[in-house]
């Protein structure tokens, strides 16, 4: 049994990739080119989403709508993904915990690779997540780890891509995923983690310390690469389509399960547009309540074009004039700035500037750890904050400070 593995970058243009020729018994082989350079004649191909290119949802589902594929599933998740459904390829990998686990990547770079595979040949593709190569034990996080960023596996469906830390700073994004899991009581008993074979581990006691729970450093070679991932690791994205060669001389006799086969279709594509019509009609049914609600609160209001937005300006402006102040104000930002940033050494702050209810930092002279403290107190006073690392080693760390 041999498995060939393409590890495609969505954003990035076809036909080069690397690859990866995993073989029973044999030590697996890798390589980078074109498709025209790809090992031939093995018996499975798989397509490998870097990690951070896939987004894994957590939605409830009617059991109609527990399908595969479809833009049914793309409209389930319009509003986590605040975005065009058309622009999303979602996919149905199954149910944890009462939930229905939905992927999420991106449409155009999925059909531009499809294609490009398809005019080289390379058919019956089946579609991973780097995220879920990983191993998976019920109660163990697995944290694939780059020396300053990763990927950590939470689930059987389920995976994200972390921030960044370091040898004795765990990513902040890790430490929030623990505290919902902790919230949801679904937290892991230990954290085990995968360094490269080239990078020096972290500090396993110092993360431990920091996470609360035991965090061990895997004794496995392959460190979680996806290249050395076992043969039928992974939950598949998209599943690898049979061809259809070879059946020619038998049409005749499958004519009537064509004709079974073109009722199915035509079926499924009616139901398919009975849950698309279904869904639509669900949106603009809460759109309109989301409207009436404004137009009740505000009956002034000449025009409603974007309700939430509209309500929570009304509402910044309701406080403005009766002399109070709207949590997304600069006072308010930078009194939650004060607090949070209470340790902060003397003339670490180089910059503070407000603009569209949202405050920039900039901070210089201060470690990793000092900075996801300050994020850490921010995100637990309920406000938004995105860290952006230095350019260079010694400039500032920038930080953008939002009102949820």
């Amino acid at each position: 049994m041999s498995l060939l593995r393409l590890y495609c970058s969505l954003p990035d243009s076809p036909p080069a990739c690397r690859w990866a020729l995993v073989n029973e018994g044999r030590d697996t082989v890798v390589g980078e080119g074109e498709f025209s350079t790809l090992p031939r004649h093995a018996q499975r191909v798989q397509v490998v989403l870097p990690a951070s290119q896939v987004v894994f949802l957590r939605v409830k589902l009617p059991p109609s709508k527990r399908r595969p594929s479809g833009q049914a599933l793309a409209f389930a998740v319009e509003e986590q993904t605040a975005g065009d459904p058309a622009l999303n390829q979602v996919r149905w990998l199954g149910q944890s915990e009462g939930n229905d686990i939905l992927a999420v990547f991106d449409q155009d770079g999925y059909e531009t690779w499809s294609r490009a595979l398809a005019e080289a040949g390379v058919r019956g593709v089946e579609w991973q997540a780097e995220t879920l190569l990983l191993p998976w034990l019920p109660g163990t996080w697995q944290l694939r780890w780059y020396g300053s960023e990763g990927f950590v596996r939470t689930g059987e469906f389920e995976g994200v891509a972390t921030d960044c830390g370091d040898a004795t700073t765990p990513p902040v994004s890790l430490r929030l995923l623990l505290a919902q899991a902790r919230a949801a009581e679904t937290a892991p008993v230990r954290i085990v983690l995968h360094p490269m074979a080239d990078e020096a581990a972290p500090d396993a006691a110092a993360w431990s310390q920091l996470l609360g729970l035991p965090v061990e450093i895997s004794a496995a070679s392959d460190g979680g690469d996806w290249t050395q991932a076992p043969m039928h690791a992974g939950v598949p994205l998209v599943a690898a389509e049979r061809g259809w060669r070879g059946l020619s001389g038998l049409a005749p006799r499958l004519r009537t399960a064509a004709w079974v086969l073109a009722v199915a279709l035509a079926l499924h594509a009616a139901l398919l547009v009975g849950d698309w019509a279904s869904l639509a009609i669900e949106r603009r049914n809460l759109q309109a309540q989301m409207e009436q609600r404004f137009r009740s609160a505000f009956p002034d209001a000449v025009a409603v074009a974007n309700a939430p937005l509209q309500m929570r300006r009304q509402l910044a402006q309701t406080r403005h004039a009766a002399g109070q102040l709207d949590p997304g104000d600069f006072p308010a930002l930078l009194a939650h700035l004060g607090d949070a940033g209470r340790e902060l050494p003397p003339g670490s702050l180089r910059a503070v500037s407000y603009q569209s209810s949202s405050l920039v930092v900039e901070v210089v002279g201060v470690d990793a750890a000092g900075v996801q403290q300050v994020a850490a107190r921010l995100v637990q006073a309920g406000l938004q904050v995105e860290t952006q690392p230095p350019a260079t080693p010694g400039t500032a760390v920038r930080l953008t400070v939002q009102a949820q």
